[in-house]
C-alpha cells in the first residue's frame, strides 16, 4: 500500500493521478483555470465538454488513438492534453498524427465549404526535447504553422503546446503568474506536504482537495497504488538506461517495462483499451500477450 505518511497528494503523473484531476465532469473547473493560465488571456476558455478519448480511423483496420484528455470549448474548439511520461522515438510525429483527428472528425455528410474550428494539442511532457533543442531556460513552447520566409502564422488553427516540466525549477517565492503556479503544482504535488502560501486562489483549495490521498474511496485508493507502480516501474527503467547510456538499451528496457506491466493489468481484468492507453501498446499486441 502507498504509505500517505511520505505522500499525501496524488502524483499528476500517473495516469490515475492525470485523468482524476483533469479529466472528469467534477474537476473541469481545474482543467480551465489550467488551460487559460497556460494560453495567458489569448484563448478563454468559459466551459469544456468531455468528448470521448478513444478515437478510431475511417475501417476497422487503421490504427487508433487514445487521448488521455479530450475536450472542446463553448465554441467548438477542440483540445487534446496529454501527460507524456518518458521519451520515445517519433514523438512529434504522434503529436501530429493526434490532431489529425480532431480535425477529420469536423467533417460533415453533404456539403461542406472545409471551414474549421482550432485544434489544440497541449503536451505535458516528463521529460526535455534531446539535442538541446531548446535551452534550458525555454520549457515553454507554442507551435504553429508559420511561414519561413517572412515568420508570420501561416494558419492559426492549428496548435501544439509542449511543456518541458524538468527545466521548471521555480521555487514557491518566484511563482508569479497562475502560470507558474500551475507547472509548479504539476513538478512538485507528490512531493508536498501542505499546501503553498502562494497558491491561495480558489481552484487550488479544490486541486489540492481532490488530490488527498486520504480522501480517497476504497476503489480510488486500489486504482490509484496501481497506477503509481506502473508509473515507478516505468521511470525505473528509463532511469537505469540512461545511466547504461545505450540507446538501445533505453528502448529495449521501456518495451520490456511496458509488456510486463501490460501482462499485469491483463491479470487484474483491466480492459485492452485502458492498458493501451497507459502503455502505449496497440490492441492487437496486448491479445497476443
Amino acid at each position: 500500500m502507498i504509505d500517505e505518511e511520505k505522500e499525501r497528494y496524488i502524483n499528476p503523473y500517473t495516469d490515475f493521478g492525470f485523468k482524476k484531476l483533469f479529466g472528469t465532469e467534477m474537476n473541469k473547473d481545474l482543467l480551465i483555470s489550467f488551460l487559460n493560465a497556460m494560453f495567458n488571456g489569448h484563448e478563454v476558455v468559459c466551459n469544456v465538454t468531455y468528448l470521448n478519448g478513444e478515437h478510431f480511423g475511417e475501417s476497422y483496420r487503421d490504427r487508433k488513438a487514445i487521448f488521455d484528455v479530450y475536450c472542446e470549448n463553448e465554441k467548438g474548439e477542440k483540445f487534446i492534453v496529454e501527460m507524456q511520461k518518458a521519451e520515445q522515438d517519433y514523438f512529434k510525429d504522434r503529436s501530429v498524427y493526434y490532431a489529425t483527428f480532431p480535425i477529420r472528425e469536423q467533417a460533415p455528410r453533404g456539403n461542406w465549404d472545409f471551414q474549421l474550428k482550432a485544434v489544440y494539442t497541449v503536451g505535458i511532457l516528463n521529460f526535455v526535447f534531446p539535442g538541446d533543442e531548446y535551452s534550458l531556460e525555454c520549457y515553454h513552447h507554442e507551435v504553429k504553422l508559420m511561414d519561413t520566409e517572412d515568420k508570420h502564422v501561416f494558419y492559426d488553427k492549428l496548435t501544439f503546446v509542449y511543456l518541458e516540466m524538468p527545466k521548471f525549477n521555480k521555487t514557491e517565492d518566484e511563482l508569479v503568474t497562475m502560470f507558474d503556479k500551475w507547472l509548479f503544482v504539476l513538478r512538485n504535488l507528490s512531493r508536498l506536504m501542505e499546501r503553498p502560501a502562494a497558491l491561495q486562489e480558489r481552484v487550488f483549495t479544490k486541486l489540492f482537495e481532490q488530490a488527498e490521498i486520504a480522501r480517497f474511496t476504497p476503489q480510488d485508493a486500489r486504482e490509484y497504488e496501481e497506477s503509481v507502480k506502473i508509473y515507478r516501474d516505468l521511470t525505473n527503467v528509463v532511469n537505469t538506461a540512461e545511466r547504461k547510456g545505450r540507446a538501445e538499451g533505453r528502448a529495449e528496457g521501456y518495451e520490456e517495462a511496458n509488456l510486463a506491466n501490460a501482462r499485469k493489468m491483463k491479470a487484474r481484468g483491466f480492459n485492452l483499451a485502458d492498458i493501451s492507453d497507459i502503455t502505449g501498446l496497440t490492441i492487437e499486441q496486448l491479445k497476443t500477450l
